[in-house]
């Protein structure tokens, strides 16, 4: 639970309203997201940040998906001011800036199903166990101009992976992104084209859950941004072109001592995993016994499941591997060094709600080691084309085909409840049964044009 009133907190609190009037900065932007990751905004006058802070900013939670009813609907935005930072695409004489907050109760008590609360209760148990969790997703997206005449959006360029072209658009729009995001502070370490056209990649440096949490809302923010200034849109839709592949967000996870001292995935000693140690291993032993269960928060919306599709690079079957990549998890090859010893989980999409998707890898996770979770031999020979027999002798099942599929094996799992609490759980289950609802009414034009003539 944060103190508001310690040193620390009073120290980023000073220095953000210093940054405000020494700015001139006559709006601040309060930002938290829904259910379903999607960035929320409202701005208040500078006159009253110093009272925001102290007190809050009430708020109508009933219009926010997943949060509360119209009978109880107040609800009060706290600002953390560690995420205060000036938007660098605002000119100077219509300066703004945001804060990321917390949401809380009337009763001036945390708000049980608030996605970041939900993620800082994760990490909590984490460090009762005696671990950091540490993470960095790889975010890809795609950048996409609308069509002049109402039809669907098509990709900017005809690039694919890590093409390069002088003068390319693409190009100096992942640079534009990437220098956006330094603004808030964001170490961007890899940019690059993607397999797809129009796709593209930007991955930033690993660090503590709730921080990487805030930033991958960021970066996605900043996507958004640049595109839109350019006329064009950046989309985290995780298929939205048929017959190429999808966007994921592959997650790289590690625990680590509470000093961040030590990394607890390594172990010298174990030369015969290659010195990835017993706790990593039941580490990945959790999440994949717990795979089918948390894939409706790790894969959200109907589309996801249009990505988890074998022939496309995405994962399909719940297996782990060192070199293979066709597994759902995977550990890189880290030379050796300490630092670097981390397993990656490749189903994640970036459509999703990452305070949510991080709290669920931690719990499964943890789950794993407590357990002592043997996560059987790698699997280091292409899943994809093994037969259903070979799958099958090997213990090896898939992941849902369908959000449908993923909430059904979701609303079994007690872990899924105690992780994202009674509230939020109902709540998630609520909001994507309905997504769900929508999407299965749909007639698509595939149907109309293979079945009309036939039938």
């Amino acid at each position: 639970m944060k103190n508001f009133k310690d040193a620390t907190w009073k120290q980023y609190v000073s220095q953000a309203i210093e940054i405000i009037q020494e700015d001139d900065i006559k709006f601040v932007r309060l930002q938290f997201t829904d259910i379903n990751g999607m960035l929320k905004n409202l701005a208040v006058s500078y006159r009253n940040i110093e009272s925001v802070f102290e007190n809050g900013q009430s708020f109508d939670g009933s219009s926010i998906t997943g949060y509360r009813s119209v009978e109880e609907s107040d609800m009060v935005l706290y600002p953390d001011p560690s995420t205060f930072a000036v938007l660098p695409w605002r000119s100077k004489e219509k300066a703004s800036c945001r804060l990321l907050c917390d949401i809380y109760t009337p009763q001036n008590k945390r708000y049980d199903a608030d996605p970041r609360y939900i993620l800082e209760r994760a990490i909590e148990k984490a460090q009762q166990a005696g671990y950091k969790f540490f993470c960095a997703p790889e975010l890809e997206f795609f950048i996409v101009k609308e069509s002049e005449n109402g039809g669907l959006p098509t990709p900017i360029d005809l690039s694919g992976y890590f093409d390069f072209h002088p003068g390319d658009l693409t190009d100096e729009l992942r640079r534009e992104i990437a220098d956006t995001a330094e603004a808030f502070d964001i170490d961007i370490e890899i940019s690059h084209h993607e397999g797809a056209l129009g796709q593209n990649e930007i991955d930033f440096k690993y660090g503590e859950a709730l921080e990487t949490a805030d930033r991958a809302i960021t970066l996605k923010m900043c996507g958004k941004v640049v595109a839109a200034r350019a006329g064009y849109l950046t989309t985290y839709m995780p298929k939205p072109f048929q017959g190429i592949n999808g966007s994921g967000m592959h997650t790289h996870q590690s625990l680590w001592s509470l000093d961040e001292t030590t990394n607890l995935f390594y172990d010298e000693k174990d030369q015969e995993h290659g010195c990835f140690s017993e706790l990593a291993r039941n580490f990945i032993g959790g999440q994949l016994a717990h795979g089918r269960k948390m894939c409706a928060v790790l894969n959200s919306w109907p589309n996801s499941f249009k990505r988890l599709v074998p022939g496309y690079e995405a994962p399909v079957y719940i297996a782990w591997a060192h070199k293979n990549r066709s597994p759902l998890i995977r550990v890189p090859n880290f030379g050796g060094r300490k630092s670097a010893a981390r397993c990656e989980i490749r189903c994640p999409d970036g459509a999703g709600n990452p305070y949510l998707q991080f709290a669920v890898l931690i719990a499964t996770g943890l789950d794993g080691i407590k357990n002592k979770t043997d996560p059987g031999d790698p699997v280091e020979i292409n899943v994809y084309h093994m037969s259903y027999e070979e799958r099958k002798e090997r213990g090896i099942v898939s992941l849902p085909e369908s959000l449908k599929e993923a909430l059904d094996e979701f609303e079994t799992s007690p872990l899924m409840k105690e992780t994202l609490g009674e509230t939020a759980f109902e709540n998630f289950l609520k909001e994507k049964r309905r997504e769900w609802d929508a999407y299965r009414l749909q007639v698509s034009e595939w149907e109309v044009s293979r079945y009309i003539k036939r039938l």
